[in-house]
């Protein structure tokens, strides 16, 4: 094909022996010289498996897309990579988000290959793929896996991981029966796709299409839609034509593009775990961003999408509502719409003539669904890096708190004493997790959303101040203070904090304090020392010797940057 010259030629065009074996092998698979000899060769990068019901339909879509490929003139190579099921991998799957990015990356160079089809959507799998496919920097098509359909129960809606917190009390609680749980247990899941509220997967599936890498429209998409289909057979061909045009992740990605995904998380009211997502994949474009860079536009962009757990509606409504176009029309005033994106186009290309048909579900920026934040970046003394909270998700009256710590060493620590009748607390206490962030968790698990104690959940108590330097799932809710940095496990101030000392926050002033005496403080960590939790050897030893910190994107030290690595020599 005409342009650059393919870089998959120098395996399969060369006069040399090596290049003998390579088409000898493609003819022992069946294929004929027509189908690889000039033709760009298209990885499909398939995180499909066996235990991941985000991506059980990824098995078809990627024949959907090689379908698309061929129609194209290309020849498409499936090429399996780490299926991080969300529900299934522990102690979470962000310990090995930075694996796949690996991975891919890798895949990539060490392949015969011209550009890729990225199939993701379960929680890591989006930001993995893509910061693999940014530093490797071949033409690349992000696939979202597109939410599940919504959940009932006994007609009415159930939104995945939003209503099993809300329920779960209920049933700690002694509200609803073992049966009535066993009923929604059958009926919140009904369908493959990713989780159909406003979590991590549909926020950051809705941000790679802001910033540009997914075909227009594509992440709004019900993964069990007839369009999912469609569409992903249009990325097959895309993406051939994307090769021609040499158009590569890091001609897209830009700051403008970054602010525009930034102004969009807040109208979402999305996933606070996209904070570390995009400061990671900035840093991979060599994009500097930063927690500040979140609050400042927290500050402007009200959340417009009435969508769970911020909202009320579900990720199917969002659809039939116009989806994230009609959502981008209602910010246009306020996005960068010359930004790039994978059509070829420009952003306000790809958003002309979008519509909403559900002005509820999408709503305008003067009327919101919360008059409080998206996001707010609180700092003070404990925590000097930054931490991180959803307004909007919490009750109004623990925006401005002040208590006594209830501290809980380590996740064992809280399961152990949580729901004890003996448990000294009050509605009043904070209650504070140490040693869950990325090395202390390792991983930094979805363990921010502390349980809310039995003894006063019966008492009618649904949220509490809680304080942790660990995540928070994207469908959870209330009053979380999280990614706490630095963390407790390193020696950051939040490893001092004791029972009965007095935390308070103002989220309008975006102030976290402790208040004890800084010598005080100095003088408990000085005596402190980490909790044993070596690794001899393996892949969480290589993790906790190069782990960044989360208001850094915990990014590995050695990943970051747009310094290039040599292409693989072929001998």
């Amino acid at each position: 094909m005409a342009g650059k010259p393919l870089r998959s030629a120098r395996w399969f065009e060369a006069e040399d022996l090596r290049s003998f074996g390579h088409r000898s092998r493609a003819l022992q698979m069946g294929y004929d010289y027509a189908d690889f000899i000039g033709k760009p060769v298209v990885a499909i990068i398939n995180t499909w498996s066996d235990i991941n019901p985000c991506h059980a339909h990824f098995r078809t879509r990627a024949e959907e897309v090689k379908r698309g490929v061929w129609q194209a003139g290309g020849f498409p190579i499936e090429l399996p990579a780490l299926s991080l099921s969300e529900n299934f991998v522990k102690p979470t799957t962000m310990l090995y988000r930075n694996l796949l990015a690996l991975e891919v990356e890798e895949l990539l160079r060490s392949h015969p290959v011209d550009g890729a089809v990225l199939l993701g959507g379960c929680d890591k799998t989006t930001p993995g793929t893509l910061m693999g496919a940014i530093s490797m920097n071949l033409p690349a098509v992000f696939l979202p896996a597109g939410p599940m359909l919504r959940g009932n129960y006994r007609g009415r809606m159930l939104g995945s991981g939003s209503d099993v917190w809300k329920y779960w009390a209920d049933k700690q609680a002694g509200v609803i029966s073992e049966t009535e749980w066993r009923a929604m247990e059958s009926g919140i899941a009904r369908s493959y796709g990713t989780c159909m509220v406003m979590g991590t997967a549909a926020t950051m599936t809705a941000l790679a299409e802001v910033l540009g890498l997914t075909l227009p429209g594509a992440s709004s998409i019900p993964a069990a839609d007839s369009g999912h289909a469609r569409m992903a057979t249009a990325c097959g061909r895309r993406i051939v034509e994307m090769i021609g045009e040499d158009l590569k992740p890091r001609d897209i990605l830009t700051r403008s593009s970054f602010e525009n995904a930034l102004i969009v998380h807040m109208a979402l009211g999305g996933s606070t775990n996209a904070i570390i997502h995009l400061i990671a994949m900035a840093g991979r474009a060599g994009i500097g961003l930063s927690l500040d860079d979140f609050d400042r536009i927290a500050r402007d962009v009200p959340v417009t999408a009435n969508v769970r757990p911020s909202g009320a509606f579900l990720m199917e409504d969002f659809f039939y509502a116009g989806g994230l176009p009609a959502l981008l029309s209602t910010l246009s005033g306020r996005l960068h719409l010359a930004s790039r994106t994978v059509s070829g186009k420009t952003l306000g290309d790809d958003i002309d003539g979008a519509a909403v048909f559900n002005g509820d579900v999408i709503r305008p920026l003067d009327n919101p669904v919360s008059a409080a934040l998206g996001t707010a970046i609180l700092r003070g003394n404990l925590a000097p890096g930054g931490a991180v909270m959803k307004p909007s998700a919490a009750e109004p009256r623990l925006l401005q708190h002040a208590g006594p710590a209830l501290v809980f060493h380590d996740y064992n620590d809280m399961a152990a004493r949580i729901d004890r009748d003996d448990l000294d607390v009050t509605a009043e206490h904070v209650l504070v997790l140490q040693n869950a962030g990325p090395v202390g968790g390792p991983g930094m698990p979805e363990w921010g959303m502390l349980p809310i104690p039995k003894k006063l959940l019966k008492q009618g108590v649904r949220d509490m101040l809680r304080i942790s330097d660990a995540r928070m799932s994207g469908t959870s809710y209330g009053a979380c203070v999280l990614h706490v940095a630095p963390e407790a496990y390193v020696g950051g101030p939040l490893a001092a904090v004791r029972d009965g000392d007095i935390i308070s926050v103002n989220v309008e002033r975006r102030s976290l304090m402790l208040d004890v005496r800084e010598s005080e403080i100095a003088r408990r960590l000085a005596e402190w020392t980490p909790p044993d939790r070596s690794f001899p050897r393996g892949y969480n030893r290589l993790y906790a010797a190069h782990i960044r910190q989360a208001d850094q994107g915990c990014d590995f030290d050695f990943l970051e940057g747009t310094a290039p690595t040599p292409e693989p020599e072929i001998h």
